[in-house]
């Protein structure tokens, strides 16, 4: 669920005040809108990594194009999350011409899994991951967009009207191209008339941080078969403490009967007994179903507003980085018609993967699933990379491959899960 409550301009006219998110100073909205503006080539609606890789490539690839991001809370602001950037992120941070805008953080290098039946692999990723705070990697990427020259303003976005060859923001904003990237609840999709993620495609889970050795560089993941899928991870920051959570699938979650929190909160601290949590909060995650719907006309949808979380690790940051600069792409370079642009793009670095994964989470229903392909990672480096690759990047699974794992489900006479 998004963190932020509605935001209630003020009655003085004006322009936004830009304030250093950086240093904990909020942006100010210092206006109420009140007549169109001139025409913007790209509107983006939410701040987060999708929006501001949106952003940010706009800006790149056109210097003199008129970009507005609009978000309706101020940065820094938390937002409840793995923390998780993959190396696959930190590529989409370069080609976005950010390359060391987490480099003060310790990369970790060792990623341990422990499956629903008790498989267990721990091994050294083939490249590091990140594990950064998203109150603090949200606020820099908007900084990064400003300092590039994209308007920041605070605004919460209630209409959309499409007008020939651009949208109506409000009623006072005019965009070329609107790109949503306003998260799991997306107030954008629901303008344009795309319908939420369905429930059995949806997870929840509850995020909070505990404290952990310093010298702790092992990213945790721990899954239960009561519920399953569901599963609790400790993901390391590296000044003492870990972003730990646990989360499951909707349905599984109501078939409990019981209240989410006690579920959610009780199930963390079963599974991480030594690891106690604070600041919990809890969100949900719209799972891609293997073929998200991208937008309608001049409005684009990317990260978590088009469903793009990956079904088998819940990670979308990479995906909201990577879709955000296709978007930012396609709103300057295909400005005409930006959405085919932005379905091919899409289609050509997360067509197959998104197939991959939306097979495999169809076959990860049944646990024995998962503790054969731990199993035989945990015996086969190449297919612990691989694994890591469909989990964390836009990897997908060679027939080989899936044949050994299925081999080794049958092995174990699971025919019935």
């Amino acid at each position: 669920m998004r963190s932020a409550g509605p935001v209630r301009p003020g009655p003085v006219r004006g322009r936004p005040v830009a304030l250093s998110m950086l240093r904990g100073s909020p942006t100010a909205w210092c206006g109420r809108l009140s007549r169109v503006d001139d025409m913007w080539d790209l509107v983006v609606v939410g701040g987060g990594p999708a929006g501001s890789a949106a952003a940010l490539r706009a800006k790149q690839l056109r210097p003199k194009a008129r970009v507005l991001l609009l978000d309706r809370a101020d940065f820094p602001r938390d937002k409840a999350c793995g923390d998780g950037i993959a190396a696959h992120g930190r590529d989409e941070l370069d080609l976005l011409g950010v390359p060391g805008l987490i480099a003060d953080y310790r990369p970790t290098h060792r990623l341990s899994v422990i499956s629903p039946g008790g498989a267990r692999v721990c091994a050294t990723v083939a490249r590091p991951n990140h594990v950064v705070p998203r109150k603090v990697f949200d606020a820099r990427l908007v900084e990064a967009a400003r300092a590039r020259g994209v308007e920041v303003r605070r605004h919460r976005v209630r209409a959309l009207t499409p007008h020939g060859d651009h949208v109506l923001v409000d009623g006072v904003l005019a965009a070329r191209v609107v790109v949503g990237a306003d998260g799991a609840n997306s107030a954008v999709r629901r303008l344009i008339g795309i319908a939420a993620t369905r429930d059995r495609h949806v997870a929840i889970a509850v995020r909070g941080y505990a404290d952990v050795p310093a010298d702790d560089d092992v990213q945790h993941i721990a899954m239960q078969r009561d519920g399953w899928p569901a599963y609790a991870w400790s993901f390391p920051i590296g000044d003492g403490t870990a972003n730990v959570g646990f989360g499951m699938l909707l349905p599984r979650l109501r078939a409990t009967g019981l209240p989410g929190r006690e579920v959610l909160h009780g199930r963390l601290a079963e599974l991480l007994p030594h690891l106690p949590a604070r600041d919990l909060r809890a969100h949900h995650l719209p799972l891609s179903p293997g073929r998200p719907r991208p937008g309608t006309g001049r409005v684009l949808l990317a990260g978590d507003a088009a469903g793009l979380i990956n079904p088998l690790t819940g990670e979308g940051i990479y995906y909201a980085l990577l879709s955000g600069r296709l978007a930012g792409e396609s709103a300057v370079q295909a400005a005409g018609d930006p959405l085919p642009a932005y379905r091919r793009g899409l289609r050509k670095h997360l067509g197959r993967h998104l197939r991959t994964t939306d097979v495999l989470a169809r076959a990860a229903q049944s646990p024995s699933f998962i503790d054969a392909a731990i199993d035989v990672a945990a015996r086969h480096r190449k297919v612990f990379d691989l694994l890591v690759e469909v989990g964390l990047g836009a990897g997908t699974v060679p027939p080989p491959l899936a044949a050994a794992v299925l081999r080794r489900w049958l092995a174990h006479g699971v025919r019935g899960g």
